[in-house]
């Protein structure tokens, strides 16, 4: 594994008697693309600003390239941080506000125009640097906030929800060009967004927070098809989650039992024992999730009857109810096909997935 280009240990922040914090640990490769996500109040914003020296932690170490860098002021930290909002000087051309970095640095001019140009090249706008911010469009501002911040090689870039104010053409277009810099460069990102397909579109790993905790670290699949907790579960992606009575525990997979009978599913990645007669809830993605018309002896499945049938595209969902569910609808995803458009309100259907795909967590 490459080595750590930050690290964190027991850091935290309370602001009075609300934890904004609460100590942490975290080890950033160097060149990993990270994602700070989690839902409004969940610590994501506050670890960045710590990360940034922009607060101040009330406890715990940071490192970065190994140099604690605690409390060292921020122009002290080899960081670089792209915001939401641009922060671009009006009265400045482009090229001027990309070298502005490097004459707070006292580089040359000369050295430090050849240095704008070429961050002007990577963000694919050398053609632009004699215009001012008022004449570009907000994906070009960003592209120009991203040249600014990567123009002196800083050791980690922060990005603060930077395309949040994008629509959603330009921002898909805008992940994929940061991807591809971040490629290119091999500079170490930590990303900051409560967009769960942003995150698992553009990170080498998520770090989910809730409630100034960290909830689960890992690979988006990770987090995708092995959540540790219910709120990983319930956050990231749509799923399906049931509730069951653990009936069985072997050494691969685990039995469960529903209102319609006993079912497969494998345990949560968090390590912890499942025990026969535990309560648990049992997650399955819509897309895992297999239909037929009648049970067969091999897969007799579980009945449900469908409330609702929507086509969104590509993927056509169907919505179920079933006693074992309770009042919340099953989501099925299935390719939009003729065969999927051939579901009607009120067909019952057996309903049935292979263990790999059904996860017991612990309640």
């Amino acid at each position: 594994m490459p080595s750590s280009n930050l690290k964190i240990s027991g850091l935290s922040k309370r602001y009075g008697d609300f934890v904004a914090l609460a100590p942490i640990d975290l080890d950033v490769a160097q060149g990993e693309f990270l994602t700070l996500l989690g839902p409004s109040g969940s610590g994501k914003t506050t670890l960045l600003s710590l990360i940034a020296g922009l607060a101040q932690p009330d406890q715990g170490q940071m490192l970065i390239n190994g140099a604690d860098v605690t409390y060292v002021a921020p122009y002290e930290r080899d960081i670089g941080v792209v915001f939401q909002n641009y922060a671009l000087f009006p009265h400045m051309t482009v090229e001027e506000n990309i070298a502005f970095p490097l004459k707070m640095r006292n580089i040359a001019p000369e050295q430090a125009r050849k240095q704008a140009q070429e961050a002007l090249e990577l963000v694919r706008l050398p053609h632009l640097g004699k215009r001012f911010p008022k004449e570009l469009s907000g994906g070009q501002q960003q592209r120009i906030a991203l040249a600014r911040c990567m123009v002196y090689r800083p050791s980690i870039i922060l990005m603060d929800e930077p395309l949040g104010a994008l629509d959603k053409k330009l921002r898909d277009h805008m992940q994929l060009e940061i991807k591809r810099i971040h490629r290119e460069l091999g500079t170490t990102i930590v990303y900051v967004t409560h967009d769960q397909e942003e995150a698992m579109t553009m990170s080498d790993r998520i770090c989910l927070m809730n409630g100034g905790r960290i909830e689960q670290l890992g690979t988006p699949g990770d987090l995708y098809f092995n959540p540790r907790t219910l709120f990983v579960a319930d956050f990231l992606g749509e799923s399906n989650l049931f509730e069951a009575t653990i009936s069985s525990v072997g050494a691969d997979t685990i039995g469960v039992m529903l209102d319609q009978g006993r079912v497969p599913a494998k345990t949560a990645a968090d390590g912890r024992p499942l025990t026969v007669g535990q309560k648990v809830r049992v997650m399955v993605r819509p897309q895992n999730l297999h239909l037929s018309r009648t049970p067969s002896v091999d897969m007799p499945g579980l009945s449900a009857t469908v409330v609702d049938v929507m086509i969104t595209g590509s993927l056509t969902k169907l919505y179920l109810s079933a006693p074992f569910a309770g009042d919340t609808p099953i989501t099925v995803a299935l390719p939009t096909s003729r065969q999927a458009d051939s579901y009607r309100v009120g067909d019952t259907l057996s309903l049935h997935w292979q263990p790999a795909d059904a996860v017991a967590i612990a309640e």
